[in-house]
């Protein structure tokens, strides 16, 4: 298979094994991004079979495509356990180039590890060329506070790609993001959920980050539909038992739950 750079469902079956070296290793280390990585799996998988695409080569490119995080887990929100905001001490550009660093160390572990070349894609462009807008904003805010004539250009604020060029890895990039901005729903409900799938749907669309694959507009509803599907059926509601106090929501400093935009870039 290496010789003749072809890679088959047999190796794809065992790349999806947990026991593989490079699963453990990112379960140990950043036990959040491989919680993260399962439901992505199972989410894009999906999304990959209702249009016919490969769904056993998504799933394992989702299972890898974060891989690069366990360089630097205390970085990402989904590490941090409720602990102390690694970025609180960083300048918003010294944020962003951990943030997009993750997409150079993962392509560096997976040719260490010897994986198939056709995940290689999954990690260099599961965010394509998409705008870090917390980090963005947040510098955009510091200069205004500081009196500043020169603001931060949108272009250093954004990761380096490549855009998908596959449908598999354009399933990727939604099921990615869409995944990690569910978390910050109060209630994921249905059809809050169908609504946000959308929502980001048509914001990767206009950013012209599916221009380089050949995903049509049929096949994307098709997808906005299964990814909405599989998500409601993962974060379901469930009935309260007798006995049981609906408790009012806790509040900190910090005041309202960040926006789902703003929660999708620091986990990014």
């Amino acid at each position: 298979e290496r010789f003749f750079n072809i890679t088959t469902g047999m190796t794809l079956v065992e790349l999806r094994d947990p026991k593989q070296p490079l699963l453990r290793e990112l379960q140990q280390k950043a036990p959040g991004t491989y919680n993260h990585s399962l439901n992505v799996a199972t989410i894009a998988e999906s999304a990959a079979a209702s249009i016919d695409a490969d769904a056993l080569l998504t799933y394992a490119g989702a299972l890898y495509h974060d891989i690069g995080k366990m360089t630097k887990p205390e970085y990402f929100v989904e590490n941090q356990g409720g602990g102390t905001n690694r970025h609180d001490r960083l300048s918003p550009a010294m944020s962003v180039l951990v943030i997009i660093g993750h997409v150079k160390d993962g392509l560096e572990l997976a040719r260490e590890y010897g994986l198939p070349r056709p995940l290689h894609h999954f990690i260099e462009a599961h965010h394509g060329t998409t705008l870090v807008e917390y980090f963005y904003h947040r510098a955009k805010k510091n200069a205004e506070d500081q009196d500043r004539d020169s603001q931060p250009e949108e272009f250093d604020f954004r990761y380096p790609g490549p855009k998908p060029k596959t449908k598999e890895a354009a399933i990727l990039m939604l099921a990615d993001s869409v995944e990690s901005a569910t978390r910050t729903l109060r209630e994921p409900t249905p059809s809050r959920i169908e609504s946000l799938v959308e929502q980001i749907a048509s914001k990767r669309l206009n950013d012209g980050q599916f221009d380089q694959c050949d995903l049509t507009l049929g096949e994307l509803h098709k997808v906005c539909e299964s990814i909405s599907k599989t998500l409601a059926s993962i974060y379901h509601g469930r009935v309260q038992y007798p006995g049981e106090e609906k408790k009012p929501a806790k509040t900190t400093d910090t005041g309202d739950e960040p926006p789902a935009q703003e929660a999708r870039d620091k986990s990014a």
